[in-house]
């Protein structure tokens, strides 16, 4: 895994040269297909190839809306930890099929981002990483920036599309996929199993109540507690580990500026990090530890239901703690892990019109056939999730029909037709008819199951509730007739279209219910489509791919002003210290200095950092901590927006066992002149002690 050196949900949610074709015996490590039964016998050598690697996916971190909530307020400021992108890749050595799995640390996988990655790996392995075979996931923080969608209603907090963030996304999971790939070599998986209880609550209980007495036995305490964890060993040694549990990625609050992977964020670091000694930005292979979300639609981290409350009242103490909670059940299960993963690799993927969708009996509540509808958020929607993330004032959950006086002030009159099908949602916008005109949400999206082993995961565009998500496991295990444990639920996957509930949890219209885009139907739609995909697994017969989802890179705006020009204050230069530290600190302590800068939108750092601690070192300067670290915060703070003047606040909370010493801190930034050249520099303070 290569780590470069250092310099190299409501608003928006609604309104408006090529390697070619390689084979399996071209890969390090690999032996011929029709070889491998016999190698594997004489020698013990093991059934797949397995490969881990780790890319940088922080995107601008200034001056841009964020991705999660939706709030036109909730602008970046500056970064607490960077987000990364963690990839897997498992070939089958008997049959020559492979899989790549990806989990980045974003909100949502855009179909924009997908297309953009397969783009790119079509560039550089010809048709070995395809449509079928690559699975892409999002962590789900709320605490990314936005704008790498090509539909309007998830760009609008943003101002529009942001190219540089896109870009920083597409490349850092492409290079995530690039290391894994170098890094195949023969090796096992196992699967482990456990629960995890004190890290989720349910923040729809009254929708969750809805549901069947079958369907709420399965899930007694209202949460989904399971914890699913593949361990990933090359020879004698473990190399990585994907941990699935279902909470959103939500203990940092709206109101929280920084850039940052949240709690499934932190359970990464600390395992990758403080466990097993990770330094991103050094040029070695290390442990990748992925922490997916599952069903977690109405799955919240804050325990004491309201945002940024639970355990504590601190949101950056919470997301410690969740984060912690999750690391150490997963590392648990993992060295405890004793069921090895045994057969064959597969998967298949089929796009569907997700607003023609004609339901069969067999799934809907009350055995007959019914239909999808075109796309409408609904006025619940406005409310937002007042556990996790309220919106709009004056916006309810639980708002249904008639609703001619909410829809007054949007000037919308969606046909009457349109109102039966989604009833008894308050239809707010109605996206599926606005499609017409501009992309603002998607209609064409993609149902995938991978195949690894007896493990099975059905990859859906969403955000699933826990009794969706397992009506969904149990459509796919009955038609592949396997036990439900071997069957996963991997929402947040692929694309976005918002939530999917059950019918029941939909009649109530609590804020899921008015996400579900496409009506009361969108649940069994899903278990019908991953049905099918799940037998045409089964029979190993090819699929129909269905329609091919638009491209609307051509269609992408932006009302963000860039970046003019950067200017130091009278008498200064770039990176003179405004604020040096103090001359000394003890343990608990906050170090901070501040520095002339320029806008960090001018070189994003990706693979490197805005700042470093460095600690003495037998008379040299040695890297401590990065803007990676948890320990660490730069903030970027406009000073004037007419002379283009701006500071960096970097902040060092000195971590018990922090060694004694001499330290500095360093600033990496960059300066644009008025002519658009972009110009590098370098700020450090003056020595201070950890004693």
């Amino acid at each position: 895994m290569r780590f470069p050196t250092t310099r190299s949900k409501a608003v928006s949610l609604l309104l408006a040269g090529s390697l070619g074709a390689l084979t399996l015996a071209a890969v390090p490590g690999a032996v011929p297909a029709g070889a491998a039964a016999g190698t594997a016998a004489a020698s013990g050598s093991t059934t797949y190839l397995v490969g881990r690697g780790i890319s940088d996916v922080t995107g601008e971190a200034a001056e841009v809306g964020m991705m999660g909530y939706s709030s036109f307020e909730q602008k970046a400021t500056g970064i607490h930890q960077r987000q990364r992108s963690r990839a897997f890749i498992v070939a089958d050595r008997a049959n020559g099929k492979r899989v790549v799995y990806v989990n980045a640390d974003l909100a949502m996988i855009f179909q924009s981002v997908r297309q953009g990655v397969i783009a790119k790996l079509g560039q550089r392995y010809g048709s070995l990483y395809n449509e079928q075979n690559v699975l892409l996931s999002a962590t789900h923080t709320h605490a990314g920036s936005g704008g790498h969608s090509h539909h309007l209603a998830y760009n609008l907090a943003s101002l529009g599309f942001q190219k540089d963030t896109y870009r920083a996304i597409v490349d850092g999971i492409v290079e995530s996929v690039t290391e894994a790939h170098d890094d195949l070599e023969p090796g096992t998986i196992t699967l482990g199993r456990g629960e995890l209880k004190n890290a989720s609550v349910n923040r729809s209980r009254t929708a969750f109540e809805r549901n069947p007495a079958r369907d709420r036995a399965t899930f007694p305490d209202a949460i989904d507690p399971a914890v699913t964890v593949l361990r990933f060993r090359q020879g004698g040694t473990d190399i990585g580990a994907i941990s699935w549990f279902a909470t959103h990625n939500t203990s940092l609050t709206n109101t929280n500026t920084l850039l940052s992977a949240d709690n499934k964020g932190y359970a990464a670091y600390e395992w990758e990090h403080d466990a097993k000694g990770v330094r991103y930005l050094e040029d070695r292979k290390g442990f990748v530890a992925a922490f997916p979300n599952t069903n977690a639609g109405d799955m919240s981290p804050n325990l004491n239901l309201k945002p940024g409350s639970g355990p504590t009242e601190d949101e950056f103490e919470n997301t410690r703690i969740i984060g912690d909670r999750q690391f150490r059940a997963a590392q648990r299960i993992h060295d405890a892990a004793a069921t090895p993963v045994s057969g064959s690799v597969d998967s298949r993927l089929r796009y569907v019109h997700m607003e023609k969708v004609t339901v069969d009996g067999k799934y809907t509540p009350d055995g007959k056939e019914h239909r999808t509808c075109p796309a409408v958020v609904g006025a619940s929607t406005l409310a937002g999730s007042v556990e996790d993330g309220p919106a709009i004032p004056g916006f309810t959950e639980g708002m249904n029909s008639p609703v001619a006086r909410l829809l007054e002030p949007f000037d919308i009159d969606p046909p009457e037709w349109l109102v039966s099908c989604q009833y008894p949602k308050a239809n707010l916008v109605p996206t599926g008819l606005v499609n017409a005109v501009t992309p603002t949400t998607p209609t064409v999206l993609p149902v995938q199951i991978v195949k690894i082993g007896q493990f099975h995961l059905v990859a859906g565009p969403a955000e699933y509730t826990i009794v969706s998500g397992l009506r969904i496991r149990r459509s796919v295990a009955e038609e592949l007739d396997v036990p439900l444990e071997n069957v996963l639920m991997q929402g947040y996957a692929n694309a976005y279209s918002q939530y999917v509930t059950t019918p029941e949890e939909y009649d109530l219209q609590q804020y899921e219910g008015g996400s579900t885009l496409f009506g009361r139907y969108t649940l069994p739609a899903h278990q019908q489509e991953f049905a099918a995909v799940a037998a045409s697994l089964r029979d190993g017969t090819p699929i129909d791919g269905g329609p091919t989802p638009p491209d609307h890179s051509g269609r992408q705006t932006s009302l963000q002003t860039g970046v003019v020009m950067d200017n130091p204050p009278a008498g200064r230069q770039f990176g003179d210290v405004l604020s040096q530290p103090a001359e000394s600190y003890g343990a608990g302590s906050t170090v901070t200095a501040e520095f002339v800068t320029g806008h960090p939108k001018n070189d994003l750092h990706r693979n490197g950092t805005f700042l470093e601690v460095q600690r003495q070192v037998d008379g040299e300067w040695v890297r401590h901590l990065d803007d990676g670290d948890w320990d660490t915060k730069y903030r970027w703070v406009r000073l004037d927006g007419v002379t283009g003047t701006s500071k960096a606040v970097i902040t060092w909370q000195v971590a018990p066992g922090t060694p004694v010493g001499t330290y500095r801190i360093v600033h990496f930034g960059d300066s644009r002149s008025l002519f658009g050249r972009i110009t590098a520099f370098t700020g450090t303070t003056r020595t201070f002690q950890v004693r």
